[in-house]
């Protein structure tokens, strides 16, 4: 019976390292504050950003989501300083293991809506498609999936000492990390068709600045994005190791570099490269054509700036 109510007990510390290890005071906090601060100015510019095309009725959701993403980090890191702070608080550290797996997927995101749309710009017949557009909503719901799995997965594995249920676990977690170094993966697939086949008649333009900036941006941001995914997925499909005994791949500066200074190159890289500038499209755009709807809109904004 006492086997029973312990299994049913928790929640229990990891037994197994884990990206990043136990937080410490030294040299954790320090470092945290630091990239708190970072995110910080990252959310106040792309606040900052949507708020002032707004007034101008230049709607360009994407530096929300920049905002989101940053403001995710925050709340990351402010996490870690307190579990530095409590490192014998379990749920603590489930909590900030959530939102180290969580923030991050707004990126992915961005940068396969600004790759969708140099294809759509580039090759209107594929990028509008019927099958893309709702494969793209399909993705997109499996993206929250994948947060709910791995979150989940997390919360089971952490209240119980079955070593079966915690082994389905770690194949749900699995399965979660690698679809999304999949999708991490699907804006270059997207900039390989666009730049690849045949050029259009069709072809239209959209935004500021020449296709070629755009296409760099992306490749670049995505990039990024997939050796973060990829390294988390390699993580996570290494044997696991007893907490005593952490590989180097575990060790804090790994954490910090292919998590948050990576992050960071990537929020640098898209706000202030101007993406809304660049890939500003028309509110409402459905279809081939719509695009070149933009051309005016922007002149207009140009206008605006000179006055």
């Amino acid at each position: 019976m006492s086997s029973s109510l312990q299994t049913r007990g928790g929640p229990y510390a990891s037994t197994t390292a884990a990206l990043g290890g136990l937080p410490t005071i030294l040299p954790d906090i320090p470092v945290c504050a630091v990239f708190i601060v970072l995110y910080m100015g990252s959310a106040v510019t792309n606040m900052t950003l949507f708020q002032v095309n707004r007034r101008r009725d230049h709607k360009f959701v994407l530096s929300m989501l920049l905002f989101g993403f940053s403001m995710a980090r925050i709340t990351t890191l402010v996490l870690r300083i307190a579990w530095a702070n409590r490192q014998h608080n379990v749920r603590l550290a489930i909590a900030a293991s959530i939102f180290v797996n969580a923030g991050v997927l707004l990126a992915y995101v961005v940068n396969f809506i600004l790759a969708q749309r140099i294809l759509r710009a580039k090759q209107p017949h594929i990028g509008w498609h019927p099958i893309l557009r709702h494969g793209s909503k399909i993705l997109y719901v499996l993206i929250i999936g994948a947060l709910v799995m791995v979150i989940t997965a997390t919360v089971v594995s952490s209240y119980t000492l079955d070593m079966h249920t915690r082994a389905q676990c770690r194949d749900v977690q699995l399965a979660a990390v690698t679809y999304l170094l999949v999708f991490t993966c699907l804006p270059i697939v997207q900039i390989l068709l666009a730049v690849c086949l045949p050029q259009s008649p069709q072809e239209e333009c959209f935004g500021h600045g020449r296709m070629a900036g755009k296409i760099a941006i992306v490749t670049l941001s995505s990039a990024l994005c997939i050796l973060i995914a990829g390294f988390k997925s390699g993580v996570n499909w290494s044997p696991l190791r007893p907490v005593t005994n952490p590989p180097w791949y575990d060790s804090k500066a790994c954490f910090y570099v292919f998590n948050f200074v990576l992050e960071i190159l990537v929020l640098g890289t898209l706000t202030f490269s101007r993406i809304d500038r660049r890939f500003h499209i028309p509110n409402g755009s459905s279809k081939p054509g719509d695009y070149t709807r933009a051309v005016q809109a922007d002149k207009e904004v140009e206008q605006l700036d000179a006055k």
